[in-house]
Order: structure tokens, then sequence, then C-alpha cells
């Protein structure tokens, strides 16, 4: 699984950053980071609930 982030609808609300920490974090510039793009397997289920915990809809989940 790769995580992309569409910045142009992402408001860095940290939703996701919430979910799945491992993966997603607010830094102190205000916006939003992918630590990894590509989560370990045992990270999924965090990255698919912060991807419909996003507002915007700003993050997709793509299948290798």
């Amino acid at each position: 699984m790769r995580v992309e982030v569409d910045f142009d609808l992402c408001e860095s609300n940290a939703m996701c950053a919430s979910v799945a920490p491992e993966v997603f974090r607010v830094g102190d510039d205000d916006m939003l980071h992918v630590l990894t793009k590509e989560p370990e397997r045992r990270l999924w289920p965090d990255v698919e609930a912060a991807a419909r915990a996003c507002p915007k809809l700003a993050i997709t989940l793509v299948d290798d």
C-alpha cells in the first residue's frame, strides 16, 4: 500500500495524525508530513482509518 495526499485539499488539521501517528505528522510549519509513503503492513488498519477520518478526503491509498 502506498499513501498519497492531495495537498491542494489537505487542511493539515491533524485528524490523520491522531489516528496514525507513525505515518502522519503535522510539523512546526503547520503542514502535514507523510513520514512513510509505504507503511508496514501492521500499520495498514490505522492508515485506512486515517484516510476515512480526513474531512477533506485528501488521503488516497494505492495498492501496488
